[in-house]
């Protein structure tokens, strides 16, 4: 009960945060990005690239957050989250190794969106998926 509990404050907390940031670079793209210190001004090629990535993250944030209320969306939900934080930050350092260091507020950024996937992998390797928890599928 208290490790469905954990998991379900995962999905919540998780799934809230990349709500509120993709929500955040989908309805005020220009305004979230100055906060880190990045100009977007007014290209609307640019505001509609960034708008994209924005959109995608605010869905799936969405499907992350509803598996802490929908239990057999649960493994895909956490499954999701680990993949979205990881891949956010590990391709942040891509970038610092490709581009240079960015500002410390996004070196801040990188550490959370590492420590969050990391958190929300070891979650995963604790829980069994929907297959195995059934005895269906072999190792």
């Amino acid at each position: 009960m208290e490790s469905t509990l954990r998991l379900k404050a995962l999905l919540f907390i998780t799934g809230m945060i990349g709500v509120g940031i993709g929500g955040a670079i989908l309805f005020v793209p220009a305004e979230f990005h100055a906060t880190g210190g990045i100009v977007i001004g007014s290209d609307e090629n640019l505001l509609s690239e960034v708008r994209a990535a924005g959109g995608a993250l605010f869905a799936c944030a969405l499907i992350v957050m509803l598996g802490a209320f929908v239990s057999r969306l649960a493994f895909t939900a956490l499954v999701l989250s680990t993949v979205l934080y990881l891949s956010y930050g590990t391709s942040r350092l891509v970038g610092m190794a490709l581009d240079g260091m960015p500002s410390t507020n996004l070196m801040a950024v990188t550490a959370f969106e590492l420590a969050v996937g990391l958190v929300c992998a070891l979650a995963l390797v604790n829980k069994k998926s929907p297959a195995n928890r059934d005895g269906n599928a072999s190792a």
